[in-house]
């Protein structure tokens, strides 16, 4: 049987995982489970079942409305117990908890966003099929959520961050042995990310066969699942070739044979190591930023607008699915255009002064 992509891989592995997650929630949250099937991903069905067991944990814990049945025995009914406020008090909660294994968890405002988001489709769902009576979840507001900064590096902190990477400075002796092995592998994988603006799941799941030197093209596949071919410039194509030589010598360990990049240990690298390698860099470039792979593909957007100025064109390439996500992104690129934009229009062309304009003035030598 040939071997499956890093994708359908990752869609079987998330689907066993919720299968076992769905076994620690009540028997009716599987036809919610079933009923949004079709049109969510695995990954969003497993954010759903994480979210909806923090909540049914504080019900048992922290409100006694269960009795002493344990989670999964919980009847539908006890949907109608949980009021407006039992809600807004499961978000404060929210905000500092334990979880069952008692680990301390905290929730930003977009944490609490997500788990209410998450608990409004829940009761939306019962309370549409009239399974239950009430629907207390769709009168608690939605947290305010406050615009973030976006950041990103600067055209001379990418040049730097690539420097560093080639040149392996500021290094220990056993850190810059282990760099030589992968100095190759991270200037590529960097210089993809910069070069493409690549989410890291799309550039982790790269094979071999999806890089076409002869059309600058690389098929990924989207969040949704949809495939598509981005292009890639000259620098991509000089750092993946390099790679590409490195990589032929190395013989894969069995299952991983079509991974374009490999771990230290011959696996396809995972996203955890690809956030670590980024980290590492860019942590010498700035100490003021935190830079991820996302704050790449920003700083991709960001100069691929600036030199384009067409926030459609951005909206395709990094595969947002409503251009408005990209606009609010990169609102404040779009001020400064438009503030460059002021003088760009000329009304009347300007007119060489007259010598009775010039005798209207003063005299310099008074």
């Amino acid at each position: 049987m040939a071997n499956k992509s890093y994708h359908e891989q990752f869609k079987i592995d998330t689907n066993l995982k919720l299968r076992e997650k769905l076994k620690e929630l009540p028997a009716f949250s599987i036809n919610f489970f079933r009923g949004i099937e079709p049109t969510t991903s695995a990954r969003t069905r497993m954010a759903y079942a994480y979210d909806l067991s923090v909540f049914l944990y504080y019900i048992k814990s922290e409100t006694g409305l269960g009795g002493n049945k344990e989670i999964p025995e919980y009847p539908i009914s006890i949907l109608d117990k949980v009021t407006p406020t039992i809600i807004q008090d499961y978000l404060d909660y929210l905000k500092v908890y334990n979880n069952p294994e008692d680990t301390e968890r905290a929730n930003g405002e977009r944490g609490l966003n997500r788990k209410l988001a998450s608990l409004r489709s829940f009761y939306k769902f019962f309370y549409q099929m009239e399974m239950i009576k009430t629907n207390p979840a769709s009168i608690v507001k939605m947290p305010k959520l406050h615009d973030k900064d976006i950041i990103r590096l600067e055209a001379d902190e990418v040049a730097t961050l690539l420097d560093i990477v080639e040149m392996g400075s500021n290094m220990t002796k056993k850190q810059a042995a282990y760099h030589e092995k992968t100095k190759v592998r991270d200037l590529a994988i960097l210089t993809l990310l910069l070069g493409t603006g690549l989410r890291v799941s799309e550039c982790i799941g790269l094979d071999l066969s999806d890089v076409d030197f002869k059309n600058h093209g690389l098929r990924i596949t989207r969040k949704g699942g949809n495939q598509v071919v981005v292009y890639f410039g000259d620098e991509v194509e000089e750092a993946l070739l390099r790679y590409m030589r490195e990589r032929s010598a190395i013989v894969p360990l069995p299952g991983h044979e079509e991974a374009l990049f490999l771990s230290i240990q011959r696996r396809r690298i995972s996203v955890h190591a690809v956030e670590d390698l980024v980290k590492k860099y860019s942590s010498q470039v700035t100490t003021l930023k935190k830079i991820t792979p996302h704050k790449l593909r920003s700083t991709y957007g960001t100069q691929l607008y600036r030199e384009t100025g067409d926030i459609y064109l951005v909206a395709d390439v990094l595969g947002h699915s409503d251009v408005n996500t990209t606009k609010k992104h990169y609102a404040a690129i779009e001020d400064e255009r438009r503030r460059r934009a002021r003088n760009m229009v000329t009304l009347r062309e300007e007119r060489p002064e007259t010598d009775d304009r010039k005798d209207s003035g003063q005299d310099e030598d008074e």
